[in-house]
């Protein structure tokens, strides 16, 4: 059985210290990251290549279908069994794994910056640049359901936006790319929030298109 494990929190001059002075540099993130993730990271370069490929296809299908959470405890238990891993563990290092695409899809990150987090939070190379293709191939669809899902579930109040272009990255293809930062004001019962997205232009038409579609079925009911 593969045993999975919380790792022991590092005094200031320890190893704990500089996970958290590689973390203070983190792009998904501005807040403290919770300490039980290290030991998490640790846990996750345990798995063979084939193991992290198998829970990564499974993190991905649940996150371009959120609403089908029975199906994918299930693929978790399923993956436990298989592997013989404790499921109370595997569920620990599920919570610490998504903490990076929910925080990368707030902020439009690209693979390099994904990867980037991943290897400063402790991952291996190897796994981090695997989570970090799948997230490339995936982040468009994940944007688009994520704008959606807002303007399905609060009312849209006031939208403000402004252009961009990317003057300098670690990704060739991007720099020179045009780019749109959204700010959305929402409303969530009595509450106003603020909800802020960057989209590419091409993810940028899918969201007029999208806001196209909701006018239309608004209007249709008045």
């Amino acid at each position: 059985m593969l045993r999975l494990r919380r790792a022991a929190a590092a005094g200031p001059g320890g190893a704990g210290g500089a996970a958290a002075a590689a973390m203070g540099l983190l792009n998904f993130t501005r807040d403290p990251v919770p300490e039980a993730v290290s030991g998490d990271m640790h846990n996750l370069n345990q798995l063979s290549a084939q193991q992290f490929s198998a829970l990564t296809e499974v993190l991905f299908r649940f996150l371009t279908e959120p609403k089908e959470v029975e199906r994918f405890l299930t693929q978790l238990s399923d993956f436990a069994t298989m592997n013989k891993i404790s499921l109370g563990p595997l569920k620990n290092i599920v919570k610490s794994i998504l903490l990076v695409p929910n925080g990368a899809l707030k902020r439009n990150l690209s693979s390099e910056q994904v990867r980037a987090d991943f290897i400063a939070l402790g991952l291996s190379e190897e796994k981090a640049s695997y989570f970090a293709e799948q997230w490339r191939v995936n982040s468009p669809t994940l944007t688009r359901l994520a704008v959606g899902q807002t303007l399905m579930i609060n009312q849209l109040i006031d939208m403000e936006w402004k252009f961009g272009v990317t003057a300098g990255s670690s990704e060739l293809e991007k720099v020179g790319s045009i780019f749109l930062q959204l700010k959305l004001v929402i409303k969530k019962g009595s509450q106003m929030e603020n909800a802020y997205i960057e989209l590419t232009l091409p993810q940028f038409y899918s969201f007029l298109h999208e806001m196209e579609r909701v006018k239309t079925s608004l209007e249709s009911f008045s």
